[in-house]
């Protein structure tokens, strides 16, 4: 289920225990609230929370304990377990499959989790709470979707945004929904109801972007090369280390490389993204970003990458920030014109 689905799930009815999990931290917080506001409702009045710190020192008898007791002041309870790192480990897995084997009539379960890897989503633990209960996944909002889900918040207080207010709005908050929902907030108190303009939002929005190296490489592999120049700008006023920022450029290089060379000995497309281990977003980019560019063009980014970690040693005279912008139009070729 995905959070926007769930007002309208919990419209029909509470389930007996619902599994939060995923890296958007705002959209799992406000699901967590959905459900504690629906089970107030429904006359859920005492609740107790448990914190796994760590799964190995704790005392996995407390979950049992707290399905077993009966309630000394209500009928009905509202039981939250969270899990910070998404790991129980054996005990506790064992611990979660028999808890969701026998539900509390009387108790309703909410688990908090991390975004979960394949291991963990496949897990008995995990297969026993899906059989048992819903389970919400709170993926992030990639910058695709964000305008639809900005609008979609505004309208809730009578406002939207001009396409260039919108445009604006979405430079600066990529990668920080909760900055993003702050924001929105803020416009419905210094402004009425209707359309916004970019000089409005201007006015009233600070620059919350946060800029994550770790998604420098799919941008440059999406072809955005006025996203890639503002990313890297950002990631210099941040004081980001340019030598993760190399990484992540070096990597998208070598990924390309060899995709392009895989692909001229006529190995097809999904067979290299498996053995390059290219997941997510990337799989979907990177057949375009090897048409935009030869072997000569990414010879000379690699020879560029080496140049760039002398000058982070030290050796040689140059702007590394501005190698960087070189380094990322030779991958991205704006003009699709082969050198």
């Amino acid at each position: 289920m995905r959070p926007d689905e769930l007002p309208r799930a919990l419209q029909r009815g509470l389930a007996p225990l619902y599994v939060i999990h995923g890296d958007e931290a705002l959209l799992a917080l406000e699901a967590a609230q959905h459900i504690r506001d629906a089970a107030r409702q429904a006359g859920y009045s005492e609740r107790e929370v448990l914190t796994v710190e760590n799964a190995a020192h704790f005392q996995w008898s407390q979950l049992q304990a707290s399905g077993a007791t009966m309630s000394l002041f209500a009928e009905l309870r509202l039981l939250e377990l969270r899990i910070p790192n998404g790991k129980p480990g054996t005990e506790g897995g064992k611990a979660l499959e028999s808890f969701a084997s026998n539900l509390p009539s009387d108790i309703l379960t909410i688990i908090t989790l991390p975004k979960l890897d394949k291991t963990a989503l496949n897990s008995k633990w995990m297969q026993a709470l899906a059989k048992a209960g819903e389970v919400i996944e709170a993926k992030l909002i990639e910058r695709s979707a964000l305008p639809q889900w900005i609008n979609q918040r505004l309208s809730l207080q009578g406002q939207s945004l001009a396409d260039d207010a919108m445009t604006w709005l979405v430079d600066r908050v990529e990668g920080n929904l909760l900055a993003a929902h702050q924001e929105i907030q803020k416009l419905a108190l210094l402004h009425p109801k209707g359309v916004l303009t970019l000089a409005e939002l201007e006015a009233a929005v600070a620059n919350v972007a946060r800029y994550d190296v770790f998604n420098l490489g799919e941008a440059v592999l999406s072809g955005d090369a006025s996203r890639v120049c503002h990313m890297l700008a950002g990631l210099r006023a941040e004081g980001e280390s340019p030598v993760l920022v190399l990484w992540a450029l070096a990597e998208e290089t070598r990924t390309l490389y060899k995709f392009a060379q895989g692909r001229s000995r006529g190995v097809a497309a999904a067979q290299l993204t498996k053995d390059l281990r290219i997941w997510g977003n990337k799989q979907r980019f990177i057949e375009a970003a090897a048409s935009r560019v030869n072997a000569k063009r990414l010879k000379a980014a690699l020879q560029l990458a080496r140049r760039i970690d002398g000058l982070i040693k030290g050796i040689g005279d140059g702007d590394v920030w501005n190698e960087f912008t070189d380094l990322a139009l030779l991958l991205i070729n704006p003009g699709t014109q082969r050198i």
